[in-house]
């Protein structure tokens, strides 16, 4: 069994970012079709394209029921970076819910949130070790968050239990690059000319080079955080997201893919009205800035992503505004191309093989 799978075949439902949104997933699924044992009566399947946790109130039961699906042959789900960052017991922000030493910490900004059992944390672990990182048929490829032909090689021959320890790998090998190439101690230096650190948001630091070159070699040298988080390159000017500021840019790596074959991925917080990414996303430039929301995107205009920002609900609910005005749970219907919302709404895509 291989970290890059067969896709399922026949009509497709393919479900972004769910990010602990039960209640949204639910209904997505019924406007979609599915009964409560997610089997729709035109034999259609679903698909996940990871990030299932993390920032929404209910992670526990996402991932109780994606399981479900997956494990009775309903559906098909790959890895995104936020269930890595599980498996790697690497807690951040968001992910108070499973992580003891985040949940304090996590309170005020995104409780309440359900916390699984001992029973669940073990069930969760064991489920997410099985996932791939990738999905593919003749017709269409599904990975979280870019498909990267050196980079599927690479992790085409490994077990899916091995994600963790893989990654783990790749992670030291950049490391030893740092120390290797005197990049570790120029980032030091750097450090040291600049006295208000890295987690401090109202003190912005000059472009630090040898930290930013050192973000995209940890970004770039490691396939499995390549397919999971994107490509990352050497940016120009800094900007502040998870907590620290960083030197390193989201690549739009479709502007550069030439395959034939479709591609369909999560990951990158597009949406459907504008919002303020400083707050929710990265805190790096929109790279759907100039996209439409419902349009195919890449040289080919054939790869597209169908994260709709679900994750950022916290914001609404804080802010006592509507609940999914702004961040929405979305279904690409394929060979259809129509995006399937978890409010009833449907949209035709556009600019596929443009």
């Amino acid at each position: 069994m291989s970290l890059i799978q067969p896709l399922p075949n026949g009509p497709l439902d393919i479900v972004g970012d769910i990010h602990g949104e039960y209640d949204a997933l639910r209904q997505l699924l019924a406007h979609l079709g599915y009964d409560e044992r997610g089997i729709h009566p035109e034999g259609r399947t679903l698909v996940f394209v990871g990030d299932f946790c993390d920032r929404g109130p209910n992670s526990p039961a996402v991932l109780a029921l994606v399981q479900s699906l997956v494990q009775s042959g309903r559906a098909a789900a790959v890895l995104g970076n936020h269930e890595i960052n599980l498996l790697r017991e690497d807690a951040k922000d968001g992910s108070g819910w499973f992580f003891d030493a985040r949940m304090e910490r996590d309170h005020d900004k995104y409780a309440p949130f359900h916390r699984p059992t001992p029973q669940q944390r073990e069930e969760i672990v064991a489920f997410l070790s099985s996932l791939p990182i990738g999905l593919e048929r003749a017709d269409l490829r599904v990975i979280h968050a870019a498909w990267q032909e050196p980079q599927i090689e690479a992790v085409r021959a490994l077990e899916p239990d091995s994600v963790r320890s893989e990654y783990d790998r790749w992670e030291k090998a950049a490391e030893q690059v740092a120390r290797d190439t005197a990049l570790e101690q120029r980032m030091e230096q750097e450090l040291e000319q600049w006295e208000h650190g890295l987690e401090n948001k109202q003190h912005q630091p000059p472009f630090l080079h040898a930290h930013a070159e050192h973000e995209a070699n940890k970004q770039m040298l490691n396939p499995l955080k390549v397919l999971t988080s994107g490509v990352e390159l050497k940016g120009t000017v800094p900007f502040f997201s998870g907590g620290k500021w960083r030197f390193a840019e989201r690549m739009p790596w479709w502007d550069a893919y030439t395959d034939e074959t479709p591609v369909v991925v999560g990951h990158y917080w597009r949406r459907v009205h504008k919002i303020d990414r400083a707050a929710v996303g990265k805190g790096d430039p929109d790279l759907f800035e100039n996209t439409h929301p419902f349009a195919w995107h890449g040289q080919r205009g054939n790869v597209f992503c169908v994260d709709f920002s679900a994750g950022g609900r916290w914001t609404e609910r804080k802010a006592g505004t509507a609940v999914g005005h702004d961040f929405k749970l979305a279904a690409l219907r394929w060979p259809e191309r129509v995006l399937q919302f978890d409010d009833g709404s449907l949209h035709a895509t556009s600019r596929y093989g443009i």
